[in-house]
């Protein structure tokens, strides 16, 4: 079990702004790894209800279980290594594996059996580092929809907000209200409904 604070800022990008951005940061089709989140909540959506998120990515062949929940300075993060009959049993709504995430669940009065799969995203994703952080695309495919989206992960909030915000004025991007993949992907499956 690990945990982390994630800062980070994001902003939606058009294809044209995506393809110049992967230009112009050198990004070419093999800088771009694939990984898959699977995202998972209860019928009545108590994790969202406490504005957190829980999936499983899959990169690699590697399986981890991520609790994201709010915190001061951006999104604690719990992180949980799967191995692959716990991420099969998981999927298949056969057992919660048990650790930390499964308690902090339980201790917000959630109930880990109750939670179950509510579908995927998939992420090409290329990263490239800056004095200040980690600057990301990532070209997402969730349900009938493709997307894009800038990242940048950094490691203080202040400066990181500030770098962030020069980046897009330098590159002449304009700044959207961006919500998060989950939030999206929940959107998407709300009006698919």
């Amino acid at each position: 079990m690990q945990q982390e604070i994630e800062i980070e800022f994001k902003n939606m990008l058009t294809p044209d702004e995506f393809f110049r951005l992967s230009n112009e940061l050198s990004l070419r089709e093999q800088s771009f790894a694939t990984q898959t989140n699977h995202y998972f909540d209860t019928p009545d959506f108590l994790l969202k209800q406490h504005l957190g998120a829980l999936r499983i990515r899959e990169k690699q062949g590697s399986f981890v279980l991520t609790l994201k929940q709010p915190h001061p300075e951006g999104l604690l993060e719990t992180h949980q290594n799967l191995s692959e009959t716990e991420y099969k049993a998981f999927m298949n709504g056969e057992k919660f594996v048990e650790g930390q995430i499964y308690s902090i669940l339980s201790g917000l009065g959630i109930e880990p059996q109750n939670v179950h799969y509510l579908g995927t995203l998939t992420t090409k994703r290329a990263e490239t580092e800056t004095a200040g952080g980690i600057l990301v695309l990532d070209e997402n495919q969730y349900l009938s929809i493709t997307d894009y989206e800038l990242e940048y992960e950094a490691k203080e909030r202040k400066q990181g907000e500030a770098d962030f915000h020069r980046f897009l004025q330098e590159k002449g991007i304009p700044e959207r209200k961006t919500l998060n993949k989950i939030q999206r992907f929940f959107e998407a499956k709300s009006s698919e409904l």
